[in-house]
């Protein structure tokens, strides 16, 4: 999985690379502007860590463009910050960030943290997959409702607009199934036995 470090000090982005790397596809960016560029790109990363404060285009307000940027794939976006107070920690939550970690950080918590953004995605990529054949399915799917009007002699079935059908059409139409055409034994015994007998006798 390809993970992208986003911070302006080159120490902490060293740090945070050698943390990673033996686990993940690490991208570094020195700034929020190319962080931004990074995760709009067509193989963008899937997890950020982004620090809060960085010139210019802060992780708080990447968290922000991500979230409203419907187009781009899921992105699982992780804060790093020396803002403690509650009211930072809300912030970042509200502008879209799924985790929140504050320095100085533990190396072994900030690669279970990342381990746990890494767990969400695929649980979400897992989901997707079940929806889209779940929908894929269901298109495929076509459903018989309500009262249908059939004739008591021929079995014709009448649809919305007043014409009559052949049952199998009908119902060819309107649903997955398939025919094949076969005779039931009271058939047999009734109609086409007869017509055999007749015929032999002739």
């Amino acid at each position: 999985m390809k993970v992208l470090i986003a911070d302006d000090n080159p120490i902490s982005r060293r740090v945070l690379q050698e943390l990673l790397r033996t686990e993940y596809d690490v991208v570094v960016a020195p700034n929020g502007e190319k962080a931004w560029d990074l995760l709009q790109a067509s193989d963008a990363p899937r997890l950020a860590l982004l620090d809060w404060v960085m010139p210019g285009l802060a992780g708080v307000d990447i968290c922000r463009r991500v979230r409203q940027a419907h187009h781009l794939a899921p992105v699982y976006l992780l804060l790093l910050t020396a803002r403690q107070r509650i009211s930072d920690v809300v912030t970042g939550f509200e502008a879209g960030a799924d985790d929140y970690v504050t320095k100085p950080f533990e190396p072994e918590e900030l690669r279970a943290r990342v381990r746990v953004g890494r767990r969400m995605l695929h649980l979400h990529m897992e989901l997707a997959a079940h929806v889209h054949d779940l929908q894929d399915a269901l298109a495929r799917v076509k459903q018989l409702q309500g009262l249908l009007p059939i004739c008591s002699y021929c079995k014709r079935i009448r649809d919305d607009r007043n014409y009559w059908h052949q049952l199998e059409a009908y119902l060819s139409e309107h649903s997955s199934a398939v025919f094949s055409h076969g005779m039931c034994p009271d058939c047999y015994e009734k109609i086409v036995k007869p017509e055999i007998e007749q015929a032999k006798r002739n």
